[in-house]
């Protein structure tokens, strides 16, 4: 079953902004302020990052949204749920995508997180407080890297590349759960390794559903349809493309194997059962002529031979035994069980 990160409707307090405004020799991190002054502290000559953290107080999206004339289509999108896509407008490119966590059983943890890119600003919008980039943000803090060499595009690219890379946790995850029911389908199957197979299956159909779309709108990109994208930054999309599309046909495989998993789990339960069958019948066979003596000599008639034999009883027991002892050695020989 698939997991969203879901927020509760509702106060300011829900709502964490924060703006990092660095250059190659300054670096300003500011929290705790109000959209107002938060957008004061902007610099023209940094490149500024706005995180938003929450999104249930429109009025904080609506200062944001007049600040930067953000269409309100784009707002739109940001507050619903949406296919990774990257679109366009006059003064700012649109990107948004889904951010995975990690998985726990078989269920994965998302939220859906947006982008909005201009020529000295980059805006990321998430559902709910906390996210991947804490280690990156030290980094731009200690000057690690290039980013603070770089523009606001390269800042979009080393975002994306951080939520790419943890796409791989997420499927390598994946792949030890599937050998993990694979063990389960060949030793134990049951009801419950089905619903563990058909898990596995929607949250490959929610990984294909994430993955395709953001192929699609990196190659956008990489193909240089977006003039806010500078061109020698142009490579690191494009590397960032060859990772959706390994992850892509990493996720075809695991589909292949999922699907077969489905067919081991069916074989293995109908040997099971056939395995069970053959127990019954024997044991159903062998009782059939233990039934039959026991059955005649159940009948109440006045005179049977065996009645006043003094060892009839035994000789009885004797045969039924002989039958029950030659009829197993007759099933092994032919190897029915």
């Amino acid at each position: 079953m698939i997991k969203k990160k879901t927020f509760i409707a509702p106060s300011p307090s829900n709502v964490i902004l924060e703006l990092i405004s660095y250059n190659r020799d300054s670096h300003v991190r500011i929290d705790n302020l109000s959209p107002d002054e938060l957008l004061q502290k902007m610099q023209p000559d940094c490149v500024n990052w706005i995180n938003v953290d929450g999104l249930s107080n429109l009025e904080i999206l609506e200062k944001l949204q007049t600040h930067f004339s953000l269409h309100s289509l784009l707002i739109e999108d940001v507050l619903n749920d949406q296919r990774p896509k990257s679109e366009e407008f006059d003064h700012y490119l649109f990107f948004t995508l889904k951010m995975l966590y990690r998985i726990d059983d078989t269920c994965i943890d998302y939220e859906q997180i947006s982008f909005v890119l201009g020529p000295n600003f980059l805006l990321s919008f998430q559902e709910k407080e906390g996210d991947l980039f804490d280690g990156f943000r030290d980094r731009i803090r200690l000057d690690l890297g290039k980013v603070r060499k770089k523009q606001s595009d390269y800042l979009l690219y080393r975002l994306i590349d951080i939520i790419v890379d943890n796409y791989y946790n997420v499927l390598d995850r994946i792949g030890d759960l599937i050998e993990e029911t694979e063990d389960d389908a060949y030793e134990n199957p049951s009801y419950k390794t089905f619903h563990e197979i058909q898990s596995l299956k929607k949250e490959l159909i929610f990984l294909r559903k994430a993955l395709y779309p953001l192929r699609e709108a990196l190659s956008k990109i990489v193909k240089g349809e977006s003039g806010f994208i500078h061109d020698d930054n142009l490579p690191f999309f494009a590397d960032v493309y060859d990772h959706v599309a390994h992850l892509i046909d990493s996720l075809d495989t695991y589909k292949d194997l999922t699907s077969s998993l489905l067919d081991i789990h069916i074989n293995a339960m109908n040997t099971r059962m056939n395995e069970v069958m053959k127990v019954l019948t024997v044991i159903s066979t062998i009782f059939m002529p233990l039934t039959f003596i026991v059955g005649v000599y159940g009948m109440n008639f006045e005179y049977l031979p065996e009645l006043g034999w003094r060892w009839g009883y035994f000789v009885v027991w004797a045969i039924m035994i002989a039958i029950v002892v030659g009829m197993l050695l007759f099933f092994r020989r032919k190897k029915w069980f």
